[in-house]
């Protein structure tokens, strides 16, 4: 809980009501490899926060898993687009290794907001962070080769490939294995 705390304290005042409100509302999930948070049609109901272990949000297109990040410690994870809305999710989250999370409900999350005027901030730096994030992300990705992807990718997640499958990897490139094997010489 203190790492949860810690970060969230990064962007808003802590008061020791908040704090008891925060440890109370955030509940302490533990996963397995494999297990998946949430399921493709469903609506996302909880904001994670990773306190260990690695995940990744991913869809289908044409029939084929299609990787869209990776989280891991110490990051908020959730189908951004579906919690925010509360309408079924068009990916799933799974985890890729035994995790531990830290959930709070969208309801939970909006009632903090309501009494915690701070918390509030918080939740607004979040989302802020995300759209920043996914704007840039986005618009900057198309343009870059494979290679340039995948460095791209390291600069986020320096350790990725002693963590995650190269087949997520190479999924979320958007190119074959064999081509993900090139670059990587």
């Amino acid at each position: 809980m203190q790492s949860l705390l810690q970060e969230i304290s990064q962007r808003c005042f802590l008061s020791p009501e908040l704090q008891q409100r925060i440890t109370k509302d955030f509940k302490e999930k533990n996963t397995k490899k494999g297990e998946k948070i949430l399921i493709q049609g469903n609506k996302a109901n909880y904001l994670y926060f990773v306190k260990s272990g690695v995940l990744h949000n991913y869809y289908y297109h044409d029939g084929k898993q299609i990787s869209s990040w990776f989280y891991s410690v110490n990051q908020f994870i959730t189908s951004w687009f579906s919690f925010y809305a509360q309408k079924p999710s068009f990916e799933e989250i799974e985890c890729l290794e035994n995790c531990v999370l830290f959930k709070i409900s969208y309801k939970d999350y909006q009632k903090l907001i309501a009494d915690f005027p701070e918390f509030g901030n918080f939740a607004r730096l979040i989302a802020e962070e995300m759209l920043t994030f996914l704007d840039e992300f986005s618009k900057g990705w198309s343009f870059l080769t494979a290679k340039e992807k995948y460095n791209l990718l390291l600069t986020y997640f320096p350790n990725i490939e002693l963590r995650v499958k190269l087949g997520h990897i190479a999924s979320f490139l958007g190119i074959s294995q064999e081509t993900f094997s090139r670059i990587r010489k």
